[in-house]
C-alpha cells in the first residue's frame, strides 16, 4: 500500500467517523425537541414536508422515503391529533391527498423555530468566518455525497436535497 491510499484511507475513515458522530448528535437533538412537541422525528418531518400543501399519499411516501405502513401509522397519530387531514385528490378520486391543518401548520412551525434554535447555539460556538467556511463545506459535502449516490441509487437521495442551499457543482438536479 502506498502513502497516497493511506492518507485517503485515513481521511474516508476520518469523514465516516465524523458524519456518523454528527448525525447522531443532531439525531439525539432532533429527539429531544420532538419529544418536547409530543411527536417522533418521522411524524415532525411529515408535517415539513407537509407545510408547502397537501400532497398525494404516494407522493409523501416517495418524499418522505418511508414504507406506506409507517406512512399510515404516521398519518394516523397526525390525525388523532387534529395536525392534518385527508381529502379527496381532485384529479383521482380513487387517490387521497393529506394536507396540514391549522394547528398542524402551527406545529411546524414551532418544530421548525426549534431546529432552528439548535442550528443557530451551534454556530454562535464558531467563530464567523469558521461558521461560514463550515457552512460550504458541508454544502459541497452533500454535494458530493449526491453525486457518489447517484451511481447506485439515481434519485433515491432527492427528498433530502433542497436545491435552494445545494450551490456546488454536480449538486444540481437535472
Amino acid at each position: 500500500m502506498n502513502e497516497v491510499t493511506t492518507i485517503q484511507d485515513t481521511q474516508a475513515q476520518r469523514l465516516r467517523d465524523a458524519i456518523r458522530a454528527l448525525v447522531r448528535r443532531f439525531s439525539l437533538a432532533e429527539r429531544a425537541d420532538m419529544s418536547c412537541c409530543g411527536m417522533t422525528v418521522a411524524q415532525a418531518a411529515t408535517l415539513e414536508a407537509l407545510n408547502g400543501g397537501g400532497l398525494r399519499l404516494s407522493d409523501l411516501g416517495k418524499l418522505l422515503g418511508i414504507a406506506p405502513s409507517t406512512l399510515t401509522r404516521n398519518l394516523a397519530r397526525l390525525e388523532e391529533r387534529g395536525l392534518i387531514r385527508k381529502e379527496p385528490d381532485p384529479i383521482d378520486g380513487r387517490a387521497q391527498r393529506v394536507a396540514l391543518t391549522d394547528n398542524g401548520f402551527n406545529a411546524a412551525r414551532e418544530i421548525r423555530g426549534q431546529e432552528e434554535a439548535f442550528a443557530r447555539s451551534v454556530l454562535d460556538r464558531l467563530p464567523q468566518a469558521s461558521a461560514t467556511d463550515a457552512l460550504t463545506t458541508l454544502e459541497n459535502l452533500l454535494a458530493a455525497v449526491r453525486c457518489a449516490s447517484e451511481a447506485c441509487c439515481p434519485g433515491a437521495y432527492d427528498h433530502l436535497f433542497n436545491e435552494t442551499r445545494i450551490r456546488a457543482t454536480g449538486g444540481h438536479h437535472e
